[in-house]
């Protein structure tokens, strides 16, 4: 079974009910053999009635004793052979249920994992968590019908023909009533499908505002916003327990009608029988028979109820599947699969202008982040456009090959839980040189020695027990050991002071020399360092230069960089010595480990410091 998880196929996902119609094809065998060992209990159990009847006929009342003990033999033997179906039926479509959860789960992140970037745009985590686990457990347990409901059936076949050649209208009320029950079940199947497919959405919606409040909770709480979103997250918890009410108000009434009904069947098939034996009309023995029948009778009954129930669930939960399954990236891979260029190329956005050089340090600038951020999507292959690498469409060329030569690295990327070194060195396996100089042009050798054991101090997930700047430091030293042909980071200096800024920008021009990198930013200090800045008016390029000629040339622009530090120096959280308040706060006070401090050997803070100053008048 590993190994077919481990390759789970192509799913069906025209729909729901195709959805689950692949999950059995993909274990015919299995489910093959759950029908038959389920079909063989089932009937198996419709066999003691009768052999206790001819016990009862053709031993017990005529003092047959010799008849009545192998009547009996009979009965024990097929109680034991009864029993291994059993424990034999649920162990396969225990593995039925298993195949069914994992292969969805593995379906849904595989499609997660080809989504990519797409994924977060267009479902919330909460919605995939929820997917995952939820839905498919229930989507495995609505397999169960293919087991026994398939018994049931043949169960119920058998439980009619054995009684009509007992009495053709015990038989015809058997027939009849079965699918009354159905009709009568049928309503409130309809009612669970609506309230189930309300519950979860729901139940993912609310999934999804948890994972916000605890990912953000050390903002609220420097905000004061903590209470405020708690409330809205009660409120969706009581909306969420109301719809709970009303799908568990459906259940229960069908769990009711599950029990209920098949125990007065039981009973008016009970008192014809008994009236019939009264009258003469069938014996003691054939009226033991027929209860015995009907007791038989409301197992596959149950079956046939909760199967239906299972069925209508699976359909919700195969439903939100789908729906994830049939989304699609917002670049796919084609068929036409073209080579990258051979040697570092220019890479062009023809949407914005923005045009990356090879070895050269390129800075974009917007009074919009979003506007740059875009950049950098088209720039790095995340979105649909019209960017070419050199002479080739960048969409043409293989996202692998692509990856392997062009990285964007995000200011919120996720960082996960390991040693410092493992998450410095990501799937690279480093030596100890290059993660150092990866730390020192990052400007985080404090990181490292603020912690207990170093490189190999454990780091909780998303970086926890680290402070924004030093989160935002490690994330820069994980790309830079990745050593990228073409860099693209998104504000990698805004949450650390001044002198640390100053420090990274002149490290990392000299870390990414002869290599092409474009970051996102308004701070003078890491305009100050790049070869060419294209500033953006509406996600177009109105200016290109140096810094110190945009300064000269262009007012807005001036303004923009300019109000980067003379705005935000109000804005340090007292709580995090590296975090600056904002992608933008460059005006905290000198500290003794700072860059530009008489002891910082690079002594790059008060050259460039002179710099920013000069900038900004």
């Amino acid at each position: 079974m590993t190994e077919r998880i481990m390759a789970p196929g192509t799913p069906d996902c025209r729909s729901a009910g195709r959805y689950l119609w692949w999950l059995v094809t993909s274990q015919r065998g299995r489910i093959a053999a759950g029908a038959i060992l389920g079909s063989a209990w089932m009937v198996c159990m419709t066999l003691p009635p009768y052999v206790l009847s001819r016990a009862i006929d053709d031993g017990l009342t005529p003092g047959r004793w010799d008849a009545l003990a192998g009547w009996v033999g009979a009965v024990v033997g097929i109680g034991v052979l009864n029993a291994w179906l059993a424990i034999m039926r649920h162990r396969t479509m225990t593995r039925v249920r298993m195949d069914a959860a994992f292969r969805t789960v593995q379906v849904v992140a595989l499609h997660a994992t080809r989504l990519g970037a797409t994924l977060s745009r267009k479902v919330t985590a909460g919605e995939v968590v929820t997917i995952g686990f939820g839905d498919a457990g229930v989507i495995a347990q609505a397999l169960t019908i293919t087991g026994p409901g398939v018994g049931s059936v043949l169960a119920y076949v058998v439980v009619a023909a054995l009684l009509l050649a007992v009495s053709p209208l015990l038989a015809a009320v058997v027939l009849l009533g079965v699918p009354l029950l159905a009709v009568l079940l049928g309503p409130l199947m309809g009612r669970l499908s609506g309230a189930e497919t309300a519950y979860r959405a729901r139940q993912g919606e609310l999934a999804a505002r948890f994972g916000d409040i605890a990912a953000g909770l050390r903002v609220l709480n420097g905000i004061g916003g903590k209470e405020v979103y708690a409330e809205r997250y009660r409120r969706g918890s009581r909306e969420l327990q109301e719809k709970g009410y009303q799908v568990g108000a459906v259940t229960s009434w069908i769990q009711a009608l599950g029990v209920g009904l098949p125990t007065l069947f039981l009973g008016a098939v009970t008192w014809l029988a008994a009236r019939m034996a009264a009258q003469g009309d069938i014996t003691v023995g054939e009226l033991v028979a027929v209860y015995g029948y009907a007791a038989v009778l409301v197992l596959p009954v149950t079956f046939f109820i909760e199967g239906s129930y299972g069925l209508s669930r699976g359909l919700v939960a195969a439903r939100r599947v789908v729906r994830l399954l049939t989304l699609e990236p917002d670049v796919t891979s084609g068929d036409a699969r073209l080579d990258p260029p051979a040697s570092p190329s220019v890479l062009r956005d023809p949407g914005s202008g923005v045009e990356i050089a090879p070895g050269e340090l390129t800075a974009l600038v917007s009074a919009r982040p979003g506007d740059c951020a875009a950049v950098l999507d088209r720039l790095g292959g995340f979105t649909r456009s019209a960017v070419t690498w050199g002479a080739v469409r960048l969409g043409d060329i293989d996202r692998a090959r692509v990856r392997e030569r062009i990285l964007v690295a995000e200011n919120e990327a996720d960082l996960f839980a390991g040693t410092l070194r493992d998450v410095i060195a990501g799937s690279a396996d480093p030596d100890e040189a290059a993660v150092e100089r990866a730390v020192h042009a990052a400007m985080a050798e404090d990181v490292v020695r603020g912690l207990p054991d170093g490189l190999d101090s454990p780091i909780d997930p998303q970086g926890r027990n680290l402070s924004g700047g030093q989160r935002q430091r490690v994330r820069l030293a994980r790309a830079l050991l990745a050593d990228p042909e073409i860099l693209l980071a998104a504000e990698p200096t805004s949450a650390v002071d001044a002198h640390t800024e100053a420090a990274i920008a002149a490290r990392l021009r000299a870390a990414r020399e002869g290599r092409a990198t474009a970051v996102t930013t308004t701070s003078p200090l890491v305009l100050d360092q790049a070869d060419t800045v294209y500033y953006l008016l509406d996600g177009s390029v109105a200016a290109a230069g140096s810094h110190r000629d945009l300064l000269r040339d262009h007012p807005g622009y001036r303004r923009l960089v300019s109000r980067g530090t003379e705005d935000t120096e109000d804005t340090d959280d007292p709580q995090d010595p590296d975090d600056a308040g904002g992608p933008a706060d460059t005006g905290r006070p000198e500290a003794p480990d700072d860059p530009g401090h008489p002891h910082d050997p690079d002594g790059v803070g008060g050259e460039t410091g002179a710099r920013h100053e000069e900038a900004v008048r």
